[in-house]
């Protein structure tokens, strides 16, 4: 690569993006690879700092940053993922609604090598709307071809770095517990924040059931949903330690297989996840009623991903399970569960 005077360098292409950046206003592309320098170019070069530019002759087993970023790209992404146009060197990994799937222990052989980016969201966050969720580039504009040739073989040996798993469109049955709202002393507000966060993730409450206190009927009302084929039961309240509150108690009833009764999560100790079969049954804790990001936001979406959380699984979450209760919550772009 050689320096050529900006005033000499009218007819010649540029071999890299160059940035203009406002401060405040605007950072982006002046002029991006492969321009032909006109005569009117020389003022705005030079407005920019670039009294000089280069023309690139690659040697052999070199590539540019932009080819090299395109096969990071290309390798790392799975499915659920398309790549954004090259920009300045880099490329972003733009994510479908589902589940987002990172191989940490991959990224990290990645980023071990030399000149070598990519970065990531962070794992097992719910993806609800089309976004950016990594990028790659290699730091210098020309590196050698056999640093690439590492990651591509990283990827094929561990699979895709970046997947996204979709969401299943699980028919649910909401179970409301309590006899304040089972006799309509108090209006069910759980069931509507239910209906709207499974609508979210594409899944469809097909009915939700009024009992009192008596775990026998909860009991009941389970069994009646898994009987019409409810692929999850969510039974909402009595999930504290009074003594009026008997989920926990109904829902061992029905013989499922308790995952865990307790998650190190503020909002969502009093959580209970177990299965009956393949179904899942969930006791969500009056929290996932009013507060934005809950237990419910770092599980149910695993699930309907088609992953089956272990006990080791949640109890993990306790690094990360603080919310810090901001006045305005932004999750999930906050250390909520990560």
């Amino acid at each position: 690569m050689k320096s050529v005077p900006v005033q000499e360098a009218v007819g010649m292409v540029l071999c890299h993006d160059m940035t203009r950046i406002v401060p405040g206003e605007y950072k982006g592309p002046a002029f991006r690879k492969g321009h032909v320098v006109t005569r009117d170019d020389i003022g705005p070069l030079l407005e920019i700092g670039k009294e000089h530019i280069y023309v690139l002759n690659l040697e052999p087993g070199q590539l540019h940053e932009n080819e090299a970023a395109e096969r990071i790209a290309r390798a790392a992404a799975g499915p659920g993922l398309t790549l954004t146009p090259v920009c300045e060197g880099r490329i972003n990994l733009r994510a479908e609604p589902g589940l987002l799937c990172v191989n940490v222990q991959a990224l990290e052989r990645i980023n071990a090598i030399e000149e070598v980016v990519l970065a990531t969201l962070h794992t097992g966050q719910q993806i609800t709307a089309p976004r950016d969720v990594a990028g790659t580039r290699v730091v210098p504009l020309v590196i050698d071809e056999a640093k690439i040739a590492q990651v591509e073989a990283i990827c094929a040996e561990c699979g895709p770095v970046v997947r996204i798993k979709p969401f299943r469109p699980l028919a649910v049955g909401v179970v409301t517990t309590g006899n304040e709202v089972y006799t309509g002393r108090i209006q069910d507000k759980f069931g509507p924040v239910i209906r709207k966060k499974f609508g979210a993730l594409g899944a469809t409450v097909t009915g939700q059931r009024f009992v009192g206190d008596d775990p026998r009927a909860t009991c009941a009302a389970i069994e009646a949903f898994l009987a019409e084929g409810a692929q999850m039961v969510v039974v909402t309240g009595g999930m504290s330690v009074d003594p009026d509150d008997q989920t926990p108690a109904a829902i061992r009833a029905t013989g499922a297989e308790v995952v865990t009764y307790g998650a190190p999560t503020f909002p969502g100790v009093m959580f209970m996840l177990a299965y009956k079969g393949d179904v899942p049954i969930v006791g969500l804790p009056g929290c996932v009623m009013y507060h934005r990001a809950s237990i419910f936001d770092l599980v149910v979406p695993r699930i309907l991903a088609g992953e089956r959380p272990r006990r080791e699984d949640i109890t993990a979450l306790g690094h990360g399970g603080f919310c810090a209760g901001c006045p305005e919550c932004r999750y999930p772009v906050c250390p909520f569960g990560k």
